[in-house]
């Protein structure tokens, strides 16, 4: 009998795959081994957990063929915490291969809307998935609850909201109640019904997590984010105190506003910028822009308005809007100090939902509050605004005066993000936002407050020839490309 090689092989395999001689003359060979019950490998001498990572749900439609995906497992599409993958499956005795273990049980046969998921494999319908979700379950010895808990239903309810909206979870409701009689899970209805009444607010009800309660009170938030707040929170307690005392200089405003609005694409040359800010010689060519570098100014300059921090949440959203207004008032398209009412984003970065960003915003702002220290209230602010994006225009603008606005208040030094630096800050915001590391968005502000308490602010000049000698002018793209970097000038504060 020929042997086949590993390459004539699947990575994974049933034993009615192969007549069973063939089956032996392969494992004689050393081509397969067995992994569990009538489940064969082709891929000898590799860890058995990375060939269940990639061969999953194969092996599920190998070992229980025409199983039903369902339950927890249905919403979560990997293995629980410990492993558990829960199917529907005229089989009873579960099966362990690696680190999962496939725990089948009896149920409700498939219906028409449960649909084809892979090969002998099928998914639940949506309305399914909840009404078993919402069964009552215990974790056994071993493993997790079948079905979710009180509070993860309520979380899943509410994502599910946020993503589709109020009319699609008003068909899902009616696709329940129309299945859930055949399905003998009336009381389950009965329970999700509540849940989403609650939600909606059209009803009251006992809600335990704190997004679901949050949407019942009219402020939903992005729970994604809110993990990102706590981690970025959590990090910044970890840091020493970073005290450097800053004086208000008309001199540091200026370049504060002129770099920030350059990060945002608004570019002059600095004598232009001057006569803009200092002359009002607004181009004829680019008033716009000359007014977004003027309204930044603005803000910035008025040191009273700048020592302004908020103890509440309408405090805070009053800053928020009044500062905006002033910075976009030119800008009437944008609508200056209104909250956004489309979704925004930048590159890959998709921010916050409308609907989500006063919610987002107030639980943000509950972790602020926890905050101490000047520099991390600074640092964790500005990644508040910057990654809600709560307005149509300016939410990076508007996110630095707001993180130097915490230091102004501390008399510490604000902090300026040079031309050459921005790609290390926008990188570092990435970081956080996509990849949850908050660190580099930490040590590129550390830096970057130690580099602007180096300048002497008093003599615009001598500023200007530190910041040249220091590189803070480059093109980003092209000091990347030359290995030049934003260097500290001899004299450092800090």
């Amino acid at each position: 009998m020929p042997i086949f090689s590993q390459h004539d092989l699947p990575e994974v395999f049933g034993s009615g795959e192969f007549n069973k001689d063939k089956i032996y003359y392969l494992q004689r060979a050393g081509t397969v081994k067995r992994i569990a019950s009538s489940l064969y490998t082709s891929c000898i001498g590799e860890d058995l957990n990375k060939i269940v990572a990639r061969n999953l749900w194969r092996i599920v439609a190998i070992l229980y063929p025409k199983a039903i995906v369902s339950e927890r497992s249905a919403i979560e599409m990997k293995p629980s915490k410990d492993g558990s993958i829960f199917i529907i499956s005229d089989k009873k005795r579960y099966t362990s291969v690696g680190n999962i273990v496939i725990r089948p049980k009896k149920g409700a046969r498939r219906r028409p809307e449960d649909a084809p998921f892979m090969e002998n494999l099928f998914m639940a319908s949506p309305a399914r998935i909840i009404l078993e979700n919402a069964m009552p379950s215990r974790s056994g010895k071993h493993s997790v609850r079948r079905g979710l808990s009180q509070t993860e239903l309520e979380e899943y309810l509410d994502r599910f909201i946020g993503d589709k909206g109020e009319a699609a979870v008003n068909k899902l409701r009616d696709q329940m109640k129309k299945i859930a009689p055949k399905l003998k899970l009336e009381s389950e209805f009965k329970r999700v019904n509540k849940i989403i009444s609650a939600l909606l607010q059209t009803h009251g009800g006992n809600l335990k997590s704190k997004s679901a309660i949050a949407r019942s009170a009219g402020f939903p938030f992005d729970g994604r984010r809110i993990e990102i707040f706590k981690l970025l929170y959590s990090e910044l307690k970890k840091i020493a105190p970073v005290i450097r005392a800053g004086k208000f200089n008309k001199n540091l405003v200026f370049f504060e506003s002129y770099f920030s609005n350059f990060i945002e694409g608004t570019e002059f040359a600095i004598d232009e910028a001057r006569d803009i800010i200092f002359r009002n010689v607004v181009p004829s060519n680019r008033p716009d822009d000359a007014h977004d570098i003027q309204g930044t100014f603005k803000i910035a300059a008025d040191n009273a308005q700048m020592k302004k921090i908020p103890a509440t949440f309408d405090d805070f959203m009053d800053l928020l809007k009044t500062r905006h207004k002033t910075l976009m008032s030119y800008r009437s398209d944008k609508n200056p100090g209104i909250l956004k009412e489309r979704s925004n984003q930048a590159g890959t970065t998709l921010f916050v939902a409308p609907q989500l960003a006063i919610g987002t915003l107030k639980q943000g702002f509950e972790i602020y509050k926890k905050l101490d220290e000047a520099f991390s209230r600074a640092v964790f602010m500005m990644f508040l605004v910057s990654e809600v994006h709560p307005f149509n225009d300016g939410n990076g603008r508007i996110g630095r005066i707001m993180m130097n606005a915490e230091l102004a208040n501390a008399d510490e030094q604000r902090i300026i993000i040079p031309t050459i630096y921005r790609t290390n800050y926008i990188s570092a915001l990435k970081a956080l936002s996509h990849s949850k590391h908050p660190m580099p968005l930490i040590r590129t502000l550390n830096f970057a407050q130690k580099y602007t308490g180096a300048i002497g602010w008093n003599n615009f000049k001598t500023a200007l020839d530190t910041l040249t000698k220091t590189n803070a002018f480059m093109d980003p793209y092209e000091a990347d490309e030359n290995g030049i970097r934003l260097t500290l000038p001899s004299r450092i504060i800090g």
